[in-house]
């Protein structure tokens, strides 16, 4: 007979997923194992890949290759030593931009703490050939904290992208257990100096609940984030990808999600999307919308 905590710890009706493999969905995993593409869709098993992929036409493109030097506790992306950097690979994703025909792109990457530059050279050429093949294309990146070295942060920004996004991920008392290498801190003084770099240019920053977090300390994390200027956040349900990952403390319900958002918009964030299946790029065409039309 299961335990009461076990009995709880169900995965909740709300969090079935519907798959949706249709011909949009087939045409651009095909896509990208043509143009040796790595998307983190697929390397970080997001719940939402049918509905971005088959309905949306939106993908999140994960550059300097598909291995990290870092081994969070929440993430299912391999951990290892990364293979050199691959120079075409800006360009192949600018022309997979073209032949998808998005309005509005996220570029993200693995942690690349083996380079002196964290990646910033290449995320900021990705950003710039892509603009070059679609000048219509709204660009959001989301990079690693770069070690913490605010001139590889610079190299990004002076690319212009439209939204630089970076994710706190928890909150503060948990970081240390649940990232690896990275620091609360670190994180949110990247964010005010990414908004210091190019003050036009929103920010975002996501939050995974579910680690066993407070409700106190959810609202501490927001605070935080708006004394750097954030202006977009993105809270959802953290799920384990396998069982090495960090187990599951508590399934939100959807009313607790909606909760959260109101009191995030309370405290001045333009836009806040919050929801069970929520990811960091989840509508994130509709976010950077909102952005704009809040300035």
């Amino acid at each position: 007979m299961m335990s009461t905590k076990e009995q709880h710890l169900r995965k909740p009706e709300w969090l079935k997923i519907k798959l949706n493999t249709n011909e949009h969905y087939m045409g651009l995993k095909k896509m990208m194992r043509e143009k040796q593409l790595h998307t983190v869709c697929e390397e970080a098993r997001c719940p939402n890949i049918h509905e971005c992929w088959a309905v949306r036409r939106t993908a999140t493109f994960m550059i300097l290759g598909d291995v990290c030097t870092r081994a969070c506790r929440f993430c299912a992306v391999k951990t290892g030593l990364p293979t050199e950097l691959d120079w075409q690979e800006p360009e192949r994703v600018a022309e997979s931009v073209r032949l998808m025909n998005l309005k509005h792109v996220v570029v993200t990457a693995v942690a690349r703490d083996d380079l002196k530059d964290g990646g910033a050279a290449v995320f900021a050429e990705t950003v710039r050939a892509i603009r070059r093949k679609n000048p219509l294309t709204t660009i959001e990146v989301l990079p690693s904290d770069m070690g913490g070295v605010y001139e590889n942060l610079r190299t990004l920004m002076d690319a212009r992208p439209d939204i630089l996004n970076h994710n706190i991920e928890t909150v503060r008392r948990l970081t240390p257990r649940v990232r690896a290498r990275a620091t609360y801190e670190r994180s949110l003084e990247f964010l005010r100096r990414a908004k210091e770099i190019q003050p036009d240019i929103p920010t975002k920053s996501s939050l995974m609940v579910g680690l066993g977090e407070t409700k106190e300390e959810i609202l501490e994390a927001m605070d935080d984030l708006r004394a750097v200027g954030v202006n977009i956040l993105t809270i959802g349900q953290y799920l384990q990808p396998t069982k090495k990952h960090l187990k599951v403390e508590k399934y939100y319900h959807p009313h607790e999600f909606m909760e959260l958002k109101e009191i995030a918009l309370m405290k001045g964030f333009s836009h806040c999307e919050s929801g069970p299946l929520v990811r960091s790029s989840y509508h994130a065409d509709e976010q950077v919308r909102s952005a704009k039309a809040a300035e």
